[in-house]
C-alpha cells in the first residue's frame, strides 16, 4: 500500500505473494519513468528490487507482516536507493552458489549492480531493512506540471481530472479484489478518484504548496 512521505520518496507495501514481485516491478517502472532514469539504470533497478523483494518474501517471518518498498531519490548525488524491508530475523549475506545451483545468486547481483548496499535493522518494529544504491546521473528534478504514476500523488496537489485541475484533499490506499495495489484521491470538487497505483496522472503543485 503506498504511503506518500516526500517529493523525492515513495513507498508502499506488498502481500506475501509471488505476485508482488511483477507488481513491485510496475511501480518502480512508472516512478523512475517520471524520475527521467535512463534505460540502463531502469533495467538494473528492476533486476535489483526483484531480487531484494524475492529474498524479503522468502524469510519466515510473524503471520500476516507485508513486504515494504521504499523509492528514492537524491537529484545532487545522483543517486537512486531502493529498501525493502521485511519482519524476519537474519542477515543478508552473498553466497557463492556453485555451478550446478539455480539459486542463491540474487545478492550476488545485487552486489555486481549496486553502488552500494547494505541492511539495517529497522529503527521502529521487528525486522530488517537491506537498501542499494544506484548510480543515476540523469536523474532529474520534477517539472512544474508532469504525468505522474498515481503513487506519486500527494495532498495539497493538484491533479487533472475530468476536463479541470482539482485540489487533492486526501490520499488513501486501497488493494483491488485481484490484490493489486489502487490509490484512492479525494477532491476538492467532484467524486472521489480511484485509479491503479501506477495509473498515469497530470499532476501540478497546489496553489497554496508553494
Amino acid at each position: 500500500m503506498p504511503e506518500h512521505l516526500a517529493s523525492n520518496d515513495v513507498t508502499f507495501r506488498l502481500p506475501r505473494s509471488r505476485r508482488s514481485v511483477p507488481r513491485a516491478r510496475a511501480l518502480l517502472h512508472a516512478v523512475l519513468g517520471d524520475w527521467g532514469v535512463g534505460q540502463e539504470v531502469l533495467e538494473n533497478a528492476e533486476l535489483v528490487l526483484s531480487e531484494l523483494v524475492t529474498n524479503a518474501l522468502r524469510v519466515p517471518v510473524p503471520g500476516g507482516r507485508q513486504v515494504g518498498v521504499r523509492i528514492a531519490r537524491d537529484v545532487g548525488e545522483g543517486l537512486l536507493r531502493l529498501e525493502v524491508s521485511d519482519a524476519g530475523g537474519g542477515r543478508p549475506e552473498v553466497r557463492e552458489p556453485g555451478a550446478d545451483e539455480t539459486c542463491g545468486r540474487g545478492l550476488l547481483l545485487v552486489a555486481a549492480l549496486a553502488h552500494r548496499w547494505g541492511y539495517e535493522e529497522r529503527a521502529a518494529g521487528i525486522g530488517k531493512t537491506v537498501f542499494a544504491e544506484l548510480k543515476a546521473p540523469h536523474i532529474v528534478a520534477r517539472p512544474d506540471v508532469r504525468e505522474v504514476a498515481a503513487v506519486l500523488v500527494r495532498a495539497g496537489q493538484q491533479v487533472r481530472a475530468w476536463g479541470a485541475w482539482r485540489t487533492v484533499r486526501g490520499v488513501r490506499s486501497e488493494q483491488y479484489a485481484s490484490g493489486g495495489p489502487a490509490v484512492v484521491l479525494t477532491l476538492d470538487d467532484g467524486p472521489v478518484l480511484r485509479v491503479h497505483a501506477a495509473e498515469s496522472l497530470a499532476v501540478r503543485a497546489g496553489e497554496c504548496s508553494g
